[in-house]
């Protein structure tokens, strides 16, 4: 055999940057792009939007805050994980396989819940909508485990991250569909010198929100049904439960042994200090004197952008340096970015240095999820992707969230500086996780 020339990259050696960038136009990129937009379209449509169309039909604000845990359906998407991971559909997984029958399934459950939200005026029947709007978190979280399982099972390790940046970009766009695009379409259908509240207004808002879907689940019907490991019968009931539920755990557990607990302790607590600092974001905003037209273009509009170039710069990077450099950069930058809201709790009512810090919280918020994403995706057993990336997934919000309840008491004793700097040094034990977490060798199985 001849030796390789200069020109010649070996094996070993990183992918050169053209190739890096060339990985994004491939078609199961392109797939994640549409389908991440189908998973981030549901989650404002029954949490901010719908608040906001509440609020409006008269709905007092102690109800719509406690339909706020129609929330908790997607904490405990694990639960039924298993389900999606090994149950056939009766005739659908037979003409479109496991993972896109599940997708296919969840999708028409989100369209179906967003029509008859739609078709239903929460003034003269709230119930109703609270059960559609129940319907549409169940069938998004579902699609959520299916996805996630069909991302994985679609391309190999290396392929992971830049999968994972599209789906975000994707799911990005959804949101600012779902809320700024949901409120624009439904103040276009007001009747002028009518009423301030105008259900048909939000009726026409809510369908069009439905059709959006579609894009989806045409995605689905044409893609290709992702190679699987052929799952061994079950020839009891006894025998499938065994599969379904606990095989799974024991799988990851007897992999990684006792280095389970170091990486569970890393998933449970890498997003912390976004987490915990994102429950008073917005109180901060209104305390600073920002309007709402300020706030919404700034941060909603202008940051969901840097989030999109973070997440694109966070999968080129994965691709390029590998994984665990970049899970150790977004740890570092999601930590010091927090540091910025510190210093501009000082500035007044100041735009520019808002700009500043969203810019600088956003980008760093892209690159760390990028590279978390691709990291849980790494750590699953291609047998047991569904079930492994739900429970994975779910984790990652438990502890911060419940954590993030105690913050207004916090700001309220302390003041928003020492709150920011407070979650800044949340990030401190992180880093210290991502190094022990940089020792262990990976050992999901072959794709």
């Amino acid at each position: 055999m001849s030796p390789a020339t200069p020109d010649t990259p070996r094996p070993e050696d990183p992918p050169r940057w053209r190739e890096t960038l060339r990985v994004y136009a491939e078609p199961a990129s392109l797939r994640m792009l549409s389908l991440g937009f189908s998973a981030g379209l549901p989650l404002l449509l029954v949490f901010g939007t719908l608040s906001f169309w509440l609020r409006e039909a008269g709905v007092d604000l102690a109800t719509i805050g406690f339909l706020s845990w129609v929330g908790l359906v997607y904490a405990f998407k694990w639960a039924w994980s298993p389900l999606v991971d090994r149950l056939p559909i009766p005739l659908l997984t037979r003409l479109l396989g496991r993972r896109r029958s599940w997708l296919l399934l969840a999708q028409s459950l989100v369209v179906g819940g967003l029509v008859c939200m739609a078709l239903t005026d929460p003034k003269v029947a709230l119930m109703p909508v609270v059960w559609c709007a129940i319907a549409v978190a169940v069938g998004s979280a579902t699609q959520d485990i299916a996805l996630d399982a069909f991302r994985i099972e679609s391309a190999d390790s290396r392929h992971q991250a830049a999968l994972s940046a599209t789906y975000m970009t994707g799911y990005r766009l959804a949101m600012i569909w779902a809320g700024a695009g949901a409120l624009w379409l439904a103040a276009s259908a007001e009747t002028p010198q009518a009423e301030a509240y105008q259900y048909a207004a939000w009726k026409t808002a809510y369908l069009l929100m439905a059709a959006s879907m579609l894009p989806g689940m045409l995605t689905v019907l044409f893609s290709k049904e992702p190679a699987q490991q052929a799952l061994p019968p079950a020839r009891n009931a006894r025998e499938w439960l065994q599969g379904a539920l606990i095989a799974p755990f024991a799988d990851f557990v007897g992999r990684y042994r006792w280095h389970a607990v170091l990486i569970l302790a890393l998933i449970a607590t890498y997003r912390i200090s976004d987490v915990v600092m994102g429950i008073m974001a917005n109180p901060f905003y209104v305390d600073m004197g920002f309007s709402k037209t300020e706030v919404a273009t700034v941060s909603k509009l202008y940051g969901v952008v840097m989030t999109l170039a973070g997440a694109f710069v966070g999968g080129v990077l994965a691709m390029r340096f590998g994984v665990m450099r970049v899970l150790m950069l977004g740890a570092l930058l999601s930590s010091a970015s927090n540091l910025l809201f510190a210093w501009l709790a000082g500035q007044g009512h100041d735009l520019n240095a808002l700009i500043f810090v969203i810019s600088a919280d956003n980008l760093s918020s892209g690159i760390a999820t990028a590279a978390f994403v691709a990291y849980l995706s790494s750590l699953t057993n291609i047998s047991y992707s569904a079930t492994q990336y739900a429970l994975f997934s779910s984790m990652m919000l438990l502890f911060p969230k419940f954590l993030a309840g105690y913050s207004g008491w916090f700001v309220k004793v302390q003041g928003y500086p020492a709150f920011f700097t407070a979650t800044a040094c949340l990030g401190v034990p992180v880093v210290a996780l991502v190094v022990l977490a940089s020792r262990i060798k990976i050992t999901s199985s072959p794709r």
